[in-house]
C-alpha cells in the first residue's frame, strides 16, 4: 500500500510540472505577442509630404506601414505633412495639421483611408498584456496539467509498490 507520504510527494511533484510546462507553454505564446506587453501610450502616424502624388502614382510611400497594432487605451496621432487634406476612418486631417483617435476597445479595424494605395488600413486593438495576464495564463493551464499528472501519477503503479508486492 502507497504511504501517503509519497502519495502527497507525488502530487506536489505533479503539480510543480504541470506549472513549469504551463510557463513554457505561456511564454512561448506571449512571445509572439511582446507588441502588446506595454502600457497605452501615444502613437505618432506621420503623412508625409508628397503623400497624394505617391499614392495617384500607385507608389506605397515609404514610411506608412499597411498595418499597425495597437493596445486598449492608446492614442493615434496623425500628423499630415502632405499638401492635401487626407481621411482616415472618422479622422479628417487637413494639410498641415493633426487628428487623434482613441482606441478604447479590443478589436480590428479596417478604415478607409486615403494615403494608402490599398485605400484602407488596419489597425488591430488588444489587451496590453501585463503581468497579471500573464500568471493567469500560467495558472489557468498549469494547474489542470498539473492535477491530470497527478492523478496520473497516482492511478500509475509506482516502482515501490511493485517491489512490495508478493511474488
Amino acid at each position: 500500500m502507497l504511504t501517503s507520504s509519497f502519495v502527497v510527494k507525488r502530487i506536489l511533484i505533479s503539480l510543480a510540472i504541470g506549472l513549469v510546462l504551463g510557463v513554457i507553454l505561456n511564454e512561448a505564446t506571449f512571445y509572439f505577442l511582446r507588441e502588446t506587453a506595454r502600457a497605452p501610450k501615444i502613437v505618432e502616424l506621420v503623412i508625409p509630404a508628397g503623400t497624394a502624388k505617391r499614392i495617384a502614382r500607385g507608389e506605397q510611400p515609404p514610411s506608412l506601414p499597411d498595418n499597425m497594432t495597437f493596445v486598449v487605451g492608446d492614442k493615434l496621432l496623425v500628423i499630415n505633412q502632405d499638401m492635401q487634406d487626407h481621411q482616415l476612418g472618422p479622422l479628417w486631417i487637413p494639410a498641415g495639421a493633426s487628428a487623434s483617435l482613441n482606441l478604447d476597445s479590443e478589436q480590428s479595424y479596417a478604415y478607409e483611408c486615403s494615403f494608402q494605395t490599398g485605400k484602407y488600413f488596419g489597425l488591430d486593438v488588444h489587451e496590453p498584456l501585463t503581468l497579471s495576464t500573464r500568471l493567469y495564463g500560467i495558472l489557468y493551464s498549469g494547474m489542470p496539467m498539473g492535477i491530470l499528472l497527478a492523478i496520473y501519477s497516482v492511478v500509475i503503479p509506482s516502482k515501490e509498490k511493485k517491489k512490495n508486492a508478493p511474488a
